[in-house]
């Protein structure tokens, strides 16, 4: 598809399998043995259950892999980074042929709680977002059930944004 290294395959690290440090090895030593084609494309995300952004970045830190931050994954699992943390560290991960730092965005939903994503987009906690993210640009991606209301919702929030 002659794509350059902005075109990424993004995957969750996978099972802790009883020892998440043996598997994070286990992973890293993996990834060493990938053609450089699949290496160039694949970005790892921190997850809700299991692998914080913390782990992300250990990875990251031994194999160059970019890490999407999932601002929710994140509120669910976290080691007590603040947002603004954790974009000044995450965002280091990424490198300028890589293309923009990509972010999931999400909250809990109103009803099921937590490790369920929401149906529609809360604009208070979004502007929150936004406010602590403001020195940064990013790609963002809403992982909310309407997701095309919630977008045009979220790009009126945006329209005065100079990131937009």
């Amino acid at each position: 598809m002659e794509l350059n290294k902005t075109a990424k395959v993004q995957i969750h690290l996978g099972g802790v399998y009883g020892d998440k440090e043996k598997s994070l090895h286990r992973f890293i030593s993996r990834y060493d043995n990938l053609q450089t084609n699949i290496r160039n494309r694949l970005i790892i995300e921190n997850d809700d259950k299991s692998y914080s952004l913390k782990d992300c970045l250990k990875i990251a830190d031994k194999t160059q892999i970019p890490v999407v931050f999932d601002v929710y994954h994140h509120e669910c699992l976290n080691n007590g980074e603040s947002v603004k943390q954790v974009f000044e560290i995450f965002t280091k991960a990424w490198r300028k042929e890589d293309g923009l730092p990509i972010i999931h965005y999400s909250s809990e939903h109103s009803v099921k709680g937590k490790l369920s994503h929401a149906d529609h987009i809360d604009l208070d906690h979004f502007r929150f977002f936004l406010n602590k993210t403001k020195d940064y640009d990013f790609e963002i991606m809403l992982e909310i059930k309407d997701k095309e209301e919630s977008a045009l919702q979220a790009v009126k929030l945006l329209i005065h944004d100079p990131r937009l």
